[in-house]
């Protein structure tokens, strides 16, 4: 049978109301008797009925996470910044895919606020008028994680996409190359498509190079569209002598390619990307990528999540973290 606070209770010869407090960590309870408690406890093998507690309290200290590929080692980076600062404050987490899937963001969402989570993280792609109106309806605090609403409307915490994309980029253009071609992520996505698109035609339109339409393939962030991208470029009758692709599992498949199309990187074709996730060292020859702060961007979503659940002063509801251009073995000069 289920072990309840009233048989604790007759075991440590205390009230309800004293086991209640020690279970509580309140403060207002003699040693002598914490130690009663706890050793009926552990006697007896009880655990507190979180359920009961929330109800009680109105806090459950359990946060959703709404993530859209728990494949991708890049978003398995994030979680983890935003488990270790959860622990910190003694908040779980119930972690949820969605895979990036609009209709199953959005249920995933109302099923984490039916359980009563004290606060919500989400990772998604495109923050549409649907999510928003779930977002609306939900009376607990909701913080954007490694992405953002088009009208910067809700709590964020990101990079710079667009700025990414032109630092790397430029790095393409200042080792002279002028045929840039790019694989995209859908244009729909507002960070990780569409502002990388947007910094690569800035890129280009910063050095001199008019934008050809033809140099751009849209891809679905993985390996097998890098392929298929880097395979339609290397059929155009000019071929281009660089590639920025807008996320590292893209730009491997497009070098592997490369090199079984016949040609070398970065002698022939030069590879960058967005993202630097652990593949991009692996890789041979190693690929040049921004790099996303993942772990701080998870870590610092938690924070502010915290801040907005304990309402506390927060000074900066859009937070955009710094980024860093690394450069590896995948870049070479123009011929």
């Amino acid at each position: 049978m289920t072990v309840t606070i009233y048989d604790v209770a007759r075991e440590a010869g205390v009230s309800m109301a004293t086991v209640s407090r020690v279970v509580n960590n309140n403060p207002n309870v003699k040693p002598q008797t914490r130690k009663k408690v706890f050793e009926a406890i552990e006697r007896l093998g009880y655990r507190p009925n979180a359920v009961a507690r929330g109800l009680a309290s109105k806090k459950t200290t359990t946060v959703g996470v709404v993530i859209p590929d728990i494949s991708n080692a890049i978003f398995a980076e994030v979680a983890r910044g935003i488990e270790d600062i959860a622990n910190m404050y003694h908040y779980n987490i119930i972690l949820c895919n969605a895979d990036k899937r609009k209709d199953k963001e959005i249920r995933v969402v109302n099923t984490l606020l039916e359980k009563q989570v004290d606060g919500l993280l989400f990772m998604g792609g495109t923050v549409t008028e649907e999510h928003l109106q779930a977002f609306k309806s939900a009376n607990v605090p909701i913080v954007l994680c490694a992405t953002t609403d088009e009208h910067g409307s809700m709590p964020s915490v990101d990079i710079d996409h667009e700025s990414a994309a032109f630092d790397a980029v430029s790095a393409l253009t200042g080792a002279g190359h002028r045929r840039i071609a790019m694989i995209s992520g859908t244009l729909q996505d507002p960070s990780n498509g569409y502002a990388r698109f947007q910094g690569y035609r800035r890129a280009l339109e910063a050095a001199g190079i008019p934008y050809d339409e033809s140099l751009v393939r849209v891809g679905n962030y993985r390996y097998e569209s890098g392929v298929e991208a880097m395979k339609y470029f290397l059929e155009l009758d000019e071929r281009p002598t660089a590639v920025f692709a807008a996320t590292d599992e893209m730009a491997i498949g497009a070098i592997h390619y490369i090199q079984d199309f016949g040609l070398r990187v970065p002698e022939d074709v030069s590879v960058i990307s967005v993202d630097n996730t652990r593949m991009a060292s692996m890789v041979r020859p190693q690929l040049s990528s921004v790099a996303q702060p993942m772990y701080d961007i998870g870590a610092v979503s938690m924070r502010l999540l915290t801040k907005l659940m304990k309402k506390e002063q927060v000074d900066q509801l859009r937070v955009i973290l710094p980024h860093e251009l690394i450069t590896r073995q995948s870049v070479a000069a123009a011929r």
